[in-house]
């Protein structure tokens, strides 16, 4: 018996849906008549449309989960070219070691979950999600791209929106693949975070980058995340949330309510808030957690509110779908957040309050 190559393996690439394709509208609103999760999921597409509706609400998505190696990548690379999103909070997997990777001309592969040994894919440098493909050698190629942008930056702390933005500045000269997330972004002045920023691919850069400049490095300071997303929304008002997954994204975003109260502003709870999810919440874990619960610590409003516990590939194409091909996308305008933020940052500088914490530059 031959020898296993991973050419064996790395055969079929994950093809992203696009839903631009299929008109759902049918379907979801005959959805509309059922009952259970098909309901469920038919009152959060309506709720995501009445927020695009919405001229004085601005859309946080938030993504948790194994979402573009699964082939949800251009369902969002559209929802920010249509002005579906105005703000993306998400995992650093999602961001870095998925989307920021095929931007570098790599790919994710289908696989199998069944019938595999893992032991033979270790051997072979392949990294398995589920029933999904990667290649580690390529993996070791975005950490080190992402050790570039490192040593690029001023040695200073930077969120890590700002750090996303300089790798859309990168994949604008160096990328192979522009139908990019992080790229379609920083085009449009939709800005990133991701709050565990160093759990991906990019800490191992950024990692690196610290370890060969001991003495004066660049830094990632979540808090600063943290007071920007609070300005995006006291600068909103009026917010809708539409979250993919628990864990930190979600409880991150809604949380900018409570920071803002705490900041001496205030404002009003988030308006909308849709939830796509496997975890429930008889655990007490917060991915699980109800959005009613989240009204009772001052998050969300309960008025618009919808829970859809399904598979997030199952469940995103025919949301989304459903608010593309309604079309209420084509009368917002983009927030462009990006450059509000830039403009605070810069105009603090100005005023002389640097936040860089090195005394010798590079």
């Amino acid at each position: 018996m031959a020898k296993p190559q991973k050419s064996d393996y790395l055969k079929e690439p994950i093809q992203h849906i696009d839903i631009k394709k299929h008109n759902v509208v049918k379907l979801v609103e005959s959805m509309n008549e059922m009952a259970f999760s098909a309901r469920d999921l038919a009152r959060a597409a309506e709720i995501y449309d009445m927020m695009l509706k919405d001229k004085k609400s601005s859309t946080i998505l938030c993504l948790a989960g194994s979402l573009f190696s699964a082939g949800l990548k251009q369902v969002v690379v559209d929802m920010i070219n249509n002005n579906m999103v105005d703000a993306i909070v998400s995992t650093g997997a999602n961001i870095v070691d998925q989307d920021f990777f095929e931007g570098l001309g790599f790919k994710h592969y289908k696989g199998r979950s069944r019938n595999i040994d893992d032991q033979v894919l270790r051997s072979l440098e392949i990294d398995r999600i589920y029933d999904t493909f990667i290649d580690e050698d390529e993996l070791r190629v975005c950490d080190e791209t992402m050790h570039k942008i490192s040593d690029s930056l001023e040695p200073r702390p930077y969120s890590s929106r700002e750090i996303i933005y300089e790798m859309g500045k990168y994949l604008d000269k160096h990328g192979k693949n522009k139908n990019s997330v992080v790229y379609a972004a920083y085009k449009k002045g939709v800005p990133i975070f991701v709050p565990a920023f160093s759990d991906c691919s990019a800490g191992f850069g950024v990692v690196l980058h610290q370890w060969e400049n001991p003495g004066c490095h660049m830094s990632i300071d979540s808090a600063k995340d943290f007071l920007e997303l609070t300005k995006i929304k006291i600068k909103a008002g009026e917010t809708g949330l539409f979250m993919i997954g628990g864990g930190v994204p979600k409880n991150f975003t809604q949380d900018t309510v409570v920071c803002a109260d705490v900041l001496g502003k205030e404002v009003p709870m988030h308006k909308y808030a849709i939830q796509v999810t496997v975890a429930d919440e008889r655990d007490g874990a917060l991915s699980g957690s109800t959005l009613k619960e989240a009204c009772s610590w001052g998050k969300v409003d309960t008025t618009y509110e919808q829970m859809v516990y399904s598979e997030a590939t199952i469940a995103i194409p025919l949301i989304v779908g459903y608010a593309y091909h309604k079309k209420s996308w084509k009368n917002r305008k983009p927030c462009n957040y990006t450059a509000f933020l830039n403009a605070d940052d810069a105009k603090l500088r100005a005023m002389g309050k640097c936040d860089c914490g090195c005394s010798s530059k590079k």
